[in-house]
């Protein structure tokens, strides 16, 4: 297993240890959420260089390919899960993203059982990116940044039905192939 493909392992793994620590949140003392927000932030970061490490070294693989927009989805899903607990996030807003992230994962199914991976879109990334920074700036839940919080996640949300529109537009064909 190369480094890039290493780093997308070590963020599914960081997932259950940040919810922990964020659901283990209680009252004024917000040592357990600055845990999972070092937690969030390094598994975020890794994203970022896996995927960078792995086109400057022509490491990609078929693995990484598939695992890594996985890891942002198992990342990110639970993190706003465990926001809508929490009340930083309205629970519509997650099953919108949540819907849209089980739409493309039917499809890289399907693509998959055709022999074809998907690899994530600018799109999906710029969305990721977003719903990131969104999930950071709720769980430092800061006052004044309350307005910078909600235009994030009405970003992040935006982006997640345009890189869904974007992905069918660009992947109708494989549903077409498949046996539906």
């Amino acid at each position: 297993m190369n480094m890039p493909n290493k780093l997308t392992t070590l963020r599914v793994l960081l997932v259950p240890l940040f919810v922990v620590f964020l659901l283990l949140e209680h009252g004024q003392n917000h040592t357990f959420r600055m845990i999972s927000l070092v937690i969030f932030i390094v598994a975020s970061l890794t994203d970022f260089i896996d995927g960078r490490m792995a086109r400057k070294h022509n490491m990609v693989t078929d693995f990484g390919k598939f695992m890594d927009p996985l890891a942002d989805k198992l990342l990110v899903c639970s993190a706003l899960i465990c926001l809508i607990d929490l009340d930083a996030i309205p629970a519509w807003m997650v099953v919108v993203i949540i819907s849209r992230e089980f739409i493309i994962s039917g499809f890289r199914l399907v693509a998959s059982d055709n022999g074809v991976v998907i690899a994530a879109s600018y799109w999906g990334k710029f969305k990721t990116t977003f719903q990131m920074i969104a999930v950071i700036l709720m769980i430092l839940d800061i006052p004044v940044l309350a307005p910078a919080t909600a235009a994030c996640t009405w970003i992040a949300l935006i982006l997640t039905i345009i890189s869904l529109v974007d992905y069918i537009a660009k992947n109708y064909q494989i549903l077409l192939k498949g046996d539906i």
